[in-house]
């Protein structure tokens, strides 16, 4: 990658307070990500004769935020990272200063998250009424709650060194949610359990780059607006060429992963008649939509008098990305379909 100086900073943008209906915006999308698991495996599942998981709905939403708790630290640590190179070559760090972390408050959301779904596995993957319900001792002897307990301690300690002096130590915690979550989607009973989970690995990994690190540039963009705007248009640049190397990993596990839950000969059937499929091209037509609003942002960065430009279409690509982290965690929730 070129390392020519940037050209000179565009002219300093006047700072806005943010607006009651951006604040009314993000108010919805939240809204619209919670609805998304809560009510997605009722509709998914009508007319399919699938019977649904004990509070498929309740799991679904605990992962969406287990999944965004993941997103968070992870792409704050590769759009630091990148955020730092442009500002070695540009106005340097004093007019270029990084917006404030969220990744200890994401991780203490994750931490409970984990905590909820261990609950659950320690209820015999029942919804819990009660705290007798719980065999928490019985979690140390099972496969499944080995992996749930990983899941919290690694959250507490990712909220503990995103307040450290070396934030980029948060990667190990964050490596053990990956893996953990990739054992526990693919159980031993499953035909080469250990293909499947190296799948989701590479799969959760690069999703979690692409997600967390577009939101944190959009954050860094927002706070240089009007002190380094061609430093923020060049770390745009930057993340959109690294992004589709992700965007490209992302699809080809993902249609690997599919092709060995649902062989070629009845893909295109449970597609469209079970539970799993409709979720899983509801998520396609989205991830669809996102590539469209990438490619809209690229081509403004590259021939619009102004760079910045890029920041609307790239802000709907996050917000949209939101959604498909929802409708990746509703596919845990719903049956698995059947090899037939």
């Amino acid at each position: 990658m070129s390392t020519s100086p940037i050209p000179p900073p565009l002219p300093a943008r006047s700072v806005h307070r943010p607006s009651l209906g951006r604040a009314v915006a993000v108010l919805v999308l939240v809204a619209v990500a919670a609805l998304v698991p809560l009510l997605g495996p009722s509709v998914a599942l009508n007319g399919t004769g699938e019977a649904a998981a004990p509070g498929a709905g309740g799991i679904a939403l605990l992962r969406t935020v287990l999944f965004a708790a993941v997103c968070v630290p992870a792409g704050e640590v590769f759009a630091g990272w990148l955020a730092r190179r442009v500002r070695g070559m540009s106005e340097g760090p004093e007019s270029a200063a990084p917006p404030r972390s969220w990744a200890a408050l994401a991780s203490g959301a994750g931490c409970l998250a984990a905590l909820g779904l261990a609950s659950v596995v320690a209820t015999g993957n029942l919804v819990p009424r009660r705290l007798a319900d719980m065999d928490i001792g019985g979690l140390y002897q099972t496969r499944d709650g080995a992996l749930a307990l990983i899941e919290v301690n690694a959250f507490l300690l990712t909220a503990v060194l995103a307040r450290s002096r070396r934030p980029a130590t948060q990667l190990l915690p964050l490596a053990a949610i990956v893996v953990a979550e990739a054992l526990r989607a693919h159980p031993t009973t499953e035909s080469t359990p250990l293909i499947g989970s190296a799948l989701t690995l590479v799969h959760v990994v690069c999703a979690s780059l692409w997600v967390g690190g577009l939101l944190y540039v959009l954050r860094t963009v927002w706070r240089w607006r009007g002190t380094a705007p061609r430093a923020g248009a060049a770390l745009l640049g930057l993340y959109a060429r690294v992004a589709a190397v992700l965007l490209a990993a992302v699809t080809a596990t993902g249609v690997v992963s599919t092709l060995r839950r649902m062989p070629q000969d009845t893909v295109v059937d449970q597609l469209l008649t079970t539970a799993y499929g409709r979720t899983l091209v509801a998520k396609v037509l989205l991830v669809a939509v996102v590539a469209l609003l990438a490619l809209v942002a690229r081509r403004r960065l590259r021939g619009a008098a102004d760079p910045l430009t890029a920041y609307a279409p790239a802000r709907a690509e996050v917000a949209v990305l939101g959604v498909v982290v929802a409708a990746s965690a509703l596919l845990t929730a719903v049956p698995i379909p059947i090899r037939w």
